[in-house]
């Protein structure tokens, strides 16, 4: 993994910085949809008074259809926002998980050359050892005199 050089940000600490900017950009949306939602029937609410004059009635039922298609567009927001904080739960999840193989592999790449090298010293001392063994044997009084008994 890359880290970052001299005091730099690694890429864990750029993440989390970019989380929390997406986190907070996210935590506007909400804020901004529910004001909008709030604020919108409010004013419908308002708005809703039945008053005599049939051009005043006109009006209102035009600002409620206004406020009310609001609404629905806050909604709508706030739907597409809860469909990408799905998708990004279940992207990150696969991203943590790719993250964790990714560890894994390396931990396993380290012990398979561990392995490798212990493997490697066993195989020179069990070399070693058969030299040393092997002179034993053909500088052996007793490998001598039964060369001498053929």
């Amino acid at each position: 993994m890359n880290k970052g050089i001299g005091g730099g940000i690694g890429p864990t600490a750029a993440a989390a910085a970019a989380a929390a900017q997406k986190q907070k950009l996210l935590l506007q949306r909400v804020e901004t949809d529910i004001a909008n939602i709030v604020d919108n029937f409010t004013h419908l609410v308002n708005v809703s008074r039945v008053n005599d004059p049939p051009v005043r009635n006109s009006q209102e039922s035009f600002m409620m259809e206004m406020r009310a298609a609001r609404m629905v567009q806050a909604a709508d927001s706030l739907l597409k926002l809860v469909s990408e904080l799905k998708q990004t739960a279940i992207f990150s999840g696969f991203a943590s998980l790719n993250d964790h193989v990714e560890q894994r592999i390396v931990e396993f790449n380290q012990q398979a050359q561990q392995t490798d090298r212990l493997l490697s010293t066993i195989g020179e001392e069990a070399a070693a050892s058969l030299k040393e063994l092997e002179s034993h044997y053909y500088s052996s009084t007793q490998r001598t005199s039964q060369n001498n008994l053929t």
